[in-house]
């Protein structure tokens, strides 16, 4: 009489051991490392955040710009360009993060500008974009 029961919470058991393992697996993959379900869990997209000026600012021609690029292994794979005109960059590693500044093209007056950065990685699916507007007076 008792060995349904027992059968009963054999398999209740193994059945929340085989959720676990299978959550283990599939949440095990963040970051850089590989392994854990394929897809994109081998990479980290990029983050650019924190730009300056502020969107839609109004500047001068030649003003400094800066933003932070967080999940970029080398400096080397940031570009950036204003107006499709590439635009030279510095970098400070930050140790999580890096410190990207940069100048306005000083050729460019009275007009609106999107600053557009493209972060290549050696994996395609793990490359970024971001960008934002400023306002370039005389």
């Amino acid at each position: 009489m008792k060995t349904p029961r027992l059968l009963a919470l054999f398999f209740i058991v193994s059945c929340f051991n085989v959720s676990a393992v299978n959550a283990a697996e599939h949440h095990s993959g963040h970051g850089a490392s590989s392994g854990g379900g394929g897809g994109e869990s081998g990479c980290l997209k990029p983050q650019l955040t924190k730009f300056l000026p502020a969107n839609l600012a109004t500047v001068v021609p030649g003003s400094t710009f800066s933003f932070l690029a967080f999940n970029v292994s080398k400096p080397e794979q940031i570009e950036v360009t204003v107006k499709a005109i590439p635009v030279e960059v510095t970098t400070e590693d930050k140790e999580s993060f890096y410190l990207v500044k940069g100048n306005l093209p000083a050729n460019l007056v009275n007009t609106t500008a999107r600053i557009n950065i493209k972060v290549n990685a050696k994996n395609p699916r793990c490359n970024g974009e971001n960008g934002w507007l400023v306002k370039i007076s005389e």
